[in-house]
C-alpha cells in the first residue's frame, strides 16, 4: 500500500490552487493521495517535514521516500530502492542520485552539474562503499520512518536539516546506502541569484550544525577534526567541513552535501 502525500508551502494562492486541483485530479482517478498545508511556514521544509510525519494515516507507513517538487523519479523508483530497506532492518537510509535536465541551458548549470557529479560519484559513493558515513541529500531518498523517530525526528534549527537529521541517526547506529544506478531527473539553478542563494545555504547550514551538535557529539565520545577548504572549485567563499571519527564506526558528513529546499515537496508513504 502506498500514500501519497503532497506538502504544500507556497505562499501563493495561485500556485496553490493548481496544485490542490492536481490532487484532486489524481484523487479522483482512485489514487491515494493527500494534500496538506500549514496554517503558517514556521521551520519551512523541515517543519513541514515534521507536520507531515504527524497525521494519522502515517503511523501505518513503515518507509517514506521523499521529493522536492522539480524531482521527477520513473516508475520503477520504489521497486529498485525500497528492497534494501525490507531486506537489512539496520539500513535507515537508501540515497539515489540525482540527474540534470538542465545542465546544457548556460555555462553556470555546466559547472554546477560538474560539480555534483564529483559529489555523487566519488563522495557519496565511495562512503557506502567502504561502509562510511554519508549523508542525505535532502530529496530522491527513502527513509525508514522508525530511523527518523529514534533520532527525534525533523529539526529546524539550521537550514540543512537533512545533514542534521542523517548525523544524528548516524550517531546512534543506523546505517545508509547509496544506489547510483537509481537517477532522479532534476533541475539546476540558472540564474546567478539563485545559485547564490543556494550556496549560501550550503555553506553556512552545515558549519552552523556543527556548533549545536558539538556537545552531542562530545557525549556520543566521537573524536573531530576540522577542514576548512573551498566547498567547490568555482565558489570563492570557503566553509566549514567537519568529519566524525567513531570508535567503532568511520563516519564524515562534509558541508558539500547537497540539498535542495522547495515550498513543495512530495513524500511516498509506503506500509
Amino acid at each position: 500500500r502506498m500514500v501519497i502525500q503532497v506538502l504544500d508551502d507556497s505562499t501563493d494562492p495561485v500556485v496553490k490552487d493548481l496544485v490542490k486541483i492536481e490532487c484532486q485530479r489524481w484523487k479522483s482517478k482512485g489514487v491515494n493521495i493527500r494534500y496538506e498545508v500549514r496554517e503558517n511556514r514556521k521551520g519551512y521544509k523541515a517543519g513541514a517535514l515534521k507536520q507531515g510525519l504527524m497525521r494519522d494515516y502515517v503511523r501505518e507507513c513503515e518507509f517514506i521516500a521523499m521529493f522536492d517538487a522539480d524531482f521527477q523519479p520513473e516508475s520503477d523508483f520504489l521497486l529498485r530502492t525500497v528492497p534494501f530497506l525490507v531486506h537489512n532492518p539496520d539500513i535507515a537510509l537508501v540515497q539515489t542520485r540525482w540527474k540534470f535536465v538542465n545542465s546544457d541551458e548556460c555555462l553556470l548549470t555546466r559547472f554546477q552539474e560538474m560539480s555534483l557529479d564529483y559529489h555523487f560519484k566519488f563522495e557519496q559513493e565511495a562512503g557506502s562503499i567502504v561502509y562510511s558515513f554519508f549523508g542525505f541529500n535532502g530529496t530522491a531518498g527513502v527513509w525508514r520512518i522508525s530511523a527518523i523517530n529514534d533520532a527525534g525526528g525533523w529539526n529546524d534549527r539550521t537550514t540543512v536539516e537533512d545533514m542534521d537529521l542523517a548525523v544524528r541517526t548516524a550517531l546512534l547506529g543506523w546505517k545508509f546506502v547509496y544506489v547510483g544506478d537509481v537517477k532522479v531527473r532534476s533541475e539546476l539553478p540558472s540564474t546567478f541569484k539563485a545559485y547564490r542563494f543556494q550556496q549560501h545555504r550550503w555553506s553556512c547550514g552545515p558549519a552552523n550544525l556543527f556548533k549545536k551538535m558539538l556537545v552531542d557529539i562530545l557525549e556520543n565520545k566521537v573524536y573531530i577534526y576540522l577542514i576548512l577548504e573551498d566547498t567547490s572549485p568555482h565558489t570563492p567563499s570557503c566553509c566549514l567541513k567537519f568529519n566524525l571519527l567513531c570508535r567503532k564506526c568511520h563516519f564524515g558528513a562534509n558541508s558539500t552535501c547537497c540539498t535542495t529546499s522547495s515550498s513543495l515537496g512530495r513524500l511516498l508513504l509506503i506500509h
